[in-house]
């Protein structure tokens, strides 16, 4: 049997640009979603912390160490600049990958760069 599992978490990103003229979804600084093992395409949930909207789309990989985080078409409705947001990724994991398995969680400062990794 598989379960459904936390495999990646981004803690207080705050949005840095909310664009509903733009076609994607959400853009990424690459330097934070290689410290979660996140990938471009991917789908993630997001939960924002600013006003309560939750709702999931997929990544678009932004330039590194520039501290974007971007919300893009549709999803602009739920997440504007400066809210503050908790980006996750899940993964299916069999029985017997679950005991040694550990999310990768990290806590963004107000620019967007890494403080804490969990």
């Amino acid at each position: 049997m598989r379960r459904m599992f936390l495999k990646g978490k981004i803690h207080h990103a705050v949005v840095i640009e909310s664009n509903l003229e733009y076609e994607g979804s959400m853009g990424v600084d690459e330097t934070l979603l290689k410290a979660v093992d996140m990938a471009p395409y991917e789908k993630v949930s997001v939960f924002n912390v600013t006003n309560g909207a939750r709702f999931s789309t997929y990544l678009i990989k932004e330039k590194a160490d520039s501290g974007r985080i971007a919300v893009y078409g549709a999803a602009a409705h739920k997440a504007g600049r400066g809210d503050r947001l908790i980006i996750v990724s899940y993964a299916q994991l069999e029985e017997g990958e679950i005991a040694g398995f550990r999310p990768k969680i990290i806590v963004l400062d107000g620019e967007n760069r890494i403080k804490t990794i969990k």
